[in-house]
């Protein structure tokens, strides 16, 4: 009788590899198992006993790797057994038992943030009148922050700010203007900007104060830029945003950065003017919504604009106390709680 050859052996080997994998997709149950097992490693009709009786007729030279083949076969077949037991063997789920008469189930969906909301309906209003939306670092040097905007080292107006250093030179920026004077040194008038962001201040968090909060400020600059074009463009942005029966006021200021200066209210939503003991206005029925001036000649020469060519006017806002009064909000701190029972309340789609 001849040899046996490696390649035939093989090709039986794999074959019955081939046949184990069909068969033990198809055990369910222990009685299953254990005929499977049989067929396989009986000893005295198993597939692994009859290529071990072939492994006499090699020739020694070829037997070595014979029995090698045989022996991966035996381990894979070995291993597979103890899977399908462990599978069996182990305990079965419960069964989830469906309560018809619970309300389903519901993913929910992420919401804009209301700040973000607001923010967006600000900026479309001066898109429309062809501004353009500019942004700017939050981790600021001391000479875009307070120098280059009339705020010397030792001005008493610094006092005001309760900034956040990181060092002598870096600090967290106060106010979104520091993007006004980058602006204006890389940029020629005729410039029209409004610049939102986070800014940074040491305050003690309270219902109207945080010591993280969005600010939106407005530059303009240009020839022949006078306070009418500052009070108009105001009032127009205030009507589209409050209504157009918003009453408005001016009342003088003083900015470091700006002169003449100017506080700007509108008249209480919360009570209409008609509540001595508002909460909101304090009875006056006025609210202070933001600040605003023409831009002083000192930051032009900053910035090498020639103040007897140009004027500019600037205003700034806090987009997140301008929220909570467009929204009745009474507490800034409900904005940053995470809640989605509140954030959902803004989203409209």
């Amino acid at each position: 009788m001849p040899s046996p050859n490696l390649r035939t052996f093989q090709n039986t080997i794999d074959a019955f590899k081939t046949k184990l994998a069909e068969q033990s997709a198809q055990i369910h149950d222990l009685k299953a198992l254990d005929e499977l097992r049989h067929q396989f490693l009986s000893r005295k009709r198993g597939f692994v006993t009859i290529l071990i009786e072939e492994l006499k007729a090699f020739a020694p030279g070829e037997k070595p790797a014979a029995g090698q083949l045989v022996n991966a076969l035996k381990n894979e077949i070995q291993e597979t057994l103890a899977g399908l037991e462990a599978r069996l063997k182990a305990p079965a789920k419960p069964k989830r038992e469906i309560d018809l008469t619970l309300p389903g189930e519901k993913r929910y969906r992420g919401a804009p943030h209301p700040i973000r909301l607001f923010q967006r309906e600000i900026e479309d209003i001066f898109l429309s009148m062809g501004f353009s939306v500019e942004d700017g670092p939050e981790i600021e040097t001391d000479y875009y922050n307070f120098e280059a905007l009339n705020f010397p080292l030792h001005h008493p107006a610094r006092d005001d700010w309760d900034t956040l250093y990181i060092t002598d030179k870096l600090l967290l920026r106060t106010h979104t203007s520091p993007v006004q004077i980058r602006v204006m040194e890389k940029q020629k008038p005729p410039i029209r900007i409004v610049i939102p962001g986070k800014v940074f201040r040491r305050d003690v968090p309270d219902p109207t104060h945080l010591p993280m909060f969005f600010q939106l400020e407005g530059l303009v600059v240009d020839e022949g830029i006078t306070f009418a074009h500052l009070k108009g463009t105001l009032e127009f942005f205030l009507k589209r945003l409050f209504g157009d029966k918003i009453k408005i006021r001016f009342r003088p200021s003083f900015f470091p950065f700006t002169e003449p200066s100017a506080e700007v209210d509108i008249e209480c939503l919360a009570c209409g003017a008609k509540d001595p003991e508002c909460r909101i206005c304090g009875g006056t029925g006025w609210k202070e919504i933001l600040g605003s001036g023409m831009v002083d000649p000192q930051v032009f020469k900053n910035v090498n604009i020639d103040p007897e060519k140009y004027s500019g006017w600037a205003f700034g806002l806090g987009i997140d106390r301008t929220a909570m009064f467009a929204y009745g909000i009474s507490d800034m701190r409900y904005f940053f709680e995470n809640d989605l029972r509140f954030i959902r309340q803004f989203d409209l789609k």
